[in-house]
């Protein structure tokens, strides 16, 4: 039985993007969207918000019959902000053991490092102000019944959330 039967017709909206993602990624990039959702990881601490992952090319494979035919690692294409390319450089030996770890073989064998910006996650929204005067009370009367503390917590926040975008 297929997993899609197994699970009624429910498919995750990831395992579709995924899907679609994937074999156009592969044939730009040469990178799929395992790599890009797990840089952060691989790249550590210290090099995730300044690098991304941006392409691997692979050698053209010689003629089978030259005796040269078999596999030979790519040269992955790495986008990285300003002088920390410097540091990157010398960690690319480390960098390039987990990525290798990653994938479970020896698929990248150098790093190219192009120094250029890397787009930032977008930012977290700061905390809206507090209500005041009369959506203040409405939200109070909204959360009155309700007996758990933590659950009455979230609830203001997000109705504080709600209520203060309808302000705007």
């Amino acid at each position: 039985m297929s997993e899609g039967k197994a699970r009624r017709g429910v498919v995750q909206i990831s395992e579709v993007a995924n899907g679609l993602i994937d074999p156009v990624l592969a044939k730009r990039a040469g990178i799929n969207t395992m790599l890009l959702g797990s840089w952060d990881e691989i790249a550590g601490a210290e090099f995730a918000d300044c690098t991304r992952p941006e392409r691997i090319t692979w050698p053209r494979r010689a003629s089978e019959t030259a005796g040269e035919g078999g596999y030979q690692p790519g040269v992955l294409t790495v986008a990285c902000e300003g002088a920390r390319a410097l540091f990157l450089s010398h960690a690319q030996g480390e960098l390039i053991q987990r990525i290798n770890g990653f994938f479970g073989f020896h698929a990248v064998g150098q790093l190219r490092i192009v120094q250029k910006p890397v787009a930032t996650p977008p930012k977290r929204h700061s905390r809206p102000k507090p209500l005041v005067g009369e959506a203040a009370r409405r939200l109070e009367a909204m959360v009155e019944g309700v007996e758990s503390e933590v659950l009455k917590a979230a609830l203001k926040r997000l109705g504080t959330a709600v209520l203060a975008t309808r302000r705007r």
